[in-house]
């Protein structure tokens, strides 16, 4: 990757800032000339390939120059005001948000990762874009992690990254840069399963090549023939992916989203006459139908999904969704810089701060937990691992952490309703508020505004920290 790949890809999308990018490279050029990579190489090679991920994305020009600037501070003498006289402050500012803090202001090695950790979850609240940034920067470090001498390291980065960086990735809806991250980490984790996986998933795909053809050109050919604008992509689901289904006791041939077709029209109501042709022409399986364009994820993602039976029985996740739908499901938030160009960055924002749970709950957390050590376990215990998904009774979709209870639900959908709660009903029962909720339950919650609040017991019933809190709270009040 040089700077001439990435001046191309901006000026593909935005030719008037190309000299602004070029600026910044001659910039981040000059303050890591003396430093070279693990692999031999330049170190600007390294920031310059972040910049150009990030131009894929057609990302806006402060956050492209941020991505090639985003090591000077720890690396050179250059200060955040440096960055915003030269540049400019939202630069300086989004350089900032992804630079570590150094070594010297902490006693421990410990106290540094667990303050850069907290800093790196509580940026989405600042700018969203510093996200985008620290993702397109660890997957370059991934693909190059092969450099690195120290095993030990390597598994330990590739480690991190599927802790932090997946979980981040999802929860921002993007899928593409989620299932490399994913994949690059479990090469490093399992070298000996990824090595068979990709074998067998290699193996299907060719296997499956004439099938997918077969059905691609049959759903094809009958929405031209009823005028409906489409494209139609196929898929093969990641390695880890199938790792997975394979680990929780699927066999390869039964899992029914490894292969998928993605099918792309110009309009929602197009989405619903597609579903009634796919399904005219191949036989649906049961119970596996979802409609995320009626009831999205908590991520923002949307798509009809249905599993079909495809030529000699081989079974075919199909997913229909808009071009808009699309993109947001490829990039997640970053897809708002084609889709809403200049105001791209604040729609994004907006979103971040107001739509998607996990960024919520990161700045909940993040407000009431004073110490780094009780902010990270409590991201890792309640935020950065397995989540359900549980509906309100309007059919909203509640993202909780396995192991929440009712009361749980509660807080987490109003953070008064709790105080309020005298009873639940989940799937049309009755069940006692410290019922532990599982994926896909339906709950609605028993209020009476001359409650007498929770009680102090509730603080061995939850697991999240806004419902501790508010217990906590609460009961010190009444004391």
């Amino acid at each position: 990757m040089d700077v001439e790949n990435l001046l191309e890809k901006v000026e593909e999308y935005n030719p008037k800032d190309v000299e602004i990018v070029k600026e910044a490279y001659k910039y981040a050029s000059e303050a890591h000339k003396d430093q070279m990579r693990e692999s031999g190489e330049p170190y600007i090679t390294h920031p310059t390939a972040v910049a150009y991920k990030l131009a894929e994305q057609h990302a806006d020009t402060d956050t492209i120059c941020a991505g090639l600037l985003h090591d000077v501070i720890e690396d050179s003498d250059a200060t955040k005001e440096d960055l915003a006289h030269i540049f400019n402050p939202t630069i300086a500012n989004l350089v900032d948000c992804v630079t570590k803090f150094a070594r010297t202001q902490f006693s421990t090695k410990q106290e540094q990762n667990l303050a850069n950790l907290r800093k790196m979850l509580r940026t989405p609240s600042y700018d969203i874009r510093a996200i985008n940034i620290k993702l397109c920067d660890r997957a370059h470090n991934m693909e190059t992690l092969k450099f690195k001498k120290n095993k030990d390291k390597q598994r330990e980065n590739a480690t991190e990254t599927m802790n932090i960086y997946v979980p981040l990735a999802y929860n921002i809806g993007a899928y593409n840069i989620k299932n490399e991250l994913e994949d690059l980490s479990f090469k490093y984790i399992n070298p000996e399963q990824y090595s068979i996986i990709e074998e067998m998933k290699l193996k299907t795909e060719e296997e499956s090549k004439s099938i997918l053809q077969e059905m691609l050109f049959e759903i094809q050919g009958i929405l031209n023939d009823k005028n409906i604008p489409n494209s139609i992509k196929v898929r093969t689901k990641n390695i880890y992916g199938i790792y997975k289904r394979l680990n929780s006791g699927h066999k390869m041939n039964d899992i029914h989203d490894l292969l998928a077709m993605k099918i792309i029209v110009d309009s929602i109501e197009e989405c619903y006459q597609t579903l009634g042709i796919v399904h005219s022409k191949y036989n649906p399986v049961n119970n596996k139908f979802k409609d995320y364009i009626c009831n999205p994820k908590t991520n923002l993602y949307q798509s009809i999904h249905t599993t079909l039976f495809g030529p000699n029985g081989r079974l075919v996740q199909t997913q229909i969704r808009t071009e808009e739908m699309d993109k947001i499901a490829s990039y997640g938030l970053a897809a708002y810089w084609d889709i809403d160009k200049e105001h791209a960055a604040k729609r994004m924002q907006e979103i971040a701060n107001n739509k998607i749970q996990f960024f919520k709950s990161l700045s909940e957390l993040d407000a009431i937990c004073d110490d780094n050590q009780e902010f990270v376990d409590q991201a890792n215990k309640e935020l950065l691992t397995t989540q359900i998904y549980v509906c309100d009774n309007k059919g909203n979709r509640i993202e909780l952490p396995t192991g929440a209870t009712v009361i749980d639900f509660a807080y987490r959908t109003d953070i008064n309703l709790g105080d309020i709660m005298v009873g639940a009903v989940v799937n049309d029962e009755y069940v006692a508020i410290d019922t532990p909720l599982k994926n896909k339950d339906r709950v609605s919650i028993i209020t009476n505004e001359g409650s007498y609040g929770p009680r102090t017991e509730w603080l061995d019933q939850v697991v999240t920290s806004t419902a501790r809190r508010r217990i906590s709270n609460f009961s010190k009040k009444a004391n």
